[in-house]
């Protein structure tokens, strides 16, 4: 396993790759990696000759009232879980290798960014959207792979790999959670031990509307949307900023997808399910394991 933080070097490593045919893959994290981040490495991993995981967190994306400063940064562990995982590449670059002074460039997907996360956090999806753009740039995937636990980021996400051409498979991964719901997290860190029992409410109300919309008990969002924010509400130590039902690939309203955002204590968190999908997650994309096994077997 290869730590790079030179991204000239990164691109000239992809660019020999896919000279001679190899599956590249990329996951792109900001590093406090856990089990989550983990499914994605490995599913990329099975889908692909060479894998990429990219470690950096993106100040891009951090508004002045986020937490960049203190969000959690561990290198070392991090690396010490990436090598089993058959990873050839973690890329490590410093925010003056990724954005050159003076650099003024921002990737803008409208609409889409606008609403709920966008609205609520002006510039975090530029600057989603510029970081991976760049990191697409450097290391020539074929694939690339996101949780599915950040909707909306994957829905930014996709809708620019296609409006740019860029020829990237945007893989969505299932969101890994703990055994009460909790989707992982690297902000769950920061819960207290009271904290960290209150922060279930979310995965509790998205479930109950699962099982509500899936009972055919209500077909009206407004009444539904109400009784999953009554599940939130109940909980003293969690304050609601949204729940809402919208369409998965626009993020318009109103659509089979529910997610929401709850603040337990200092920490903000995110989650989000499909109604009317079985497993509450996004159906799977197609191609990927198929020419990554193509790939491996040539």
């Amino acid at each position: 396993m290869r730590v790079i933080d030179d991204p000239t070097q990164l691109r000239s490593l992809a660019l020999g790759w896919r000279r001679d045919g190899r599956v590249v893959a990329l996951v792109p994290t900001m590093g406090a990696l856990h089990a989550g981040h983990l499914s994605l490495v490995r599913r990329a991993r099975l889908d692909s000759t060479h894998l990429i995981v990219s470690i950096f967190v993106n100040p891009l994306q951090f508004g002045p009232h986020d937490d960049w400063a203190r969000y959690p940064r561990n290198l070392e562990a991090d690396l010490a879980l990436l090598e089993p995982e058959g990873v050839e590449v973690v890329f490590v670059p410093t925010a003056e290798r990724m954005y050159a002074i003076g650099a003024r460039t921002r990737v803008v997907v409208d609409e889409i960014g606008d609403v709920l996360e966008g609205a609520r956090r002006p510039g975090h999806f530029q600057g989603v959207a510029t970081v991976v753009q760049k990191l697409f740039n450097l290391s020539l995937p074929n694939f690339a792979y996101f949780g599915e636990k950040d909707a909306q980021q994957l829905a930014v996400l996709t809708r620019m790999a296609r409006d740019l051409d860029t020829g990237i498979g945007i893989v969505a991964v299932p969101t890994v959670r703990e055994s009460d719901g909790l989707a992982l997290s690297s902000r769950n860190a920061y819960l207290s031990a009271a904290e960290r029992s209150a922060a279930p409410c979310l995965w509790r109300a998205l479930s109950l509307g699962a099982r509500l919309y899936r009972e055919h008990r209500t077909g009206d969002p407004a009444v539904l949307l109400g009784l999953m924010r009554e599940v939130v509400e109940r909980e003293p130590l969690a304050h609601l900023d949204y729940l809402e039902l919208v369409d998965p690939a626009t993020f318009s309203a109103p659509g089979p997808l529910a997610v929401g955002a709850v603040r337990i204590g200092s920490t903000r968190l995110i989650d989000n399910l499909r109604l009317d999908h079985p497993s509450g997650g996004f159906p799977p994309p197609p191609g990927a394991r198929a020419v990554g096994r193509q790939a491996r077997a040539g």
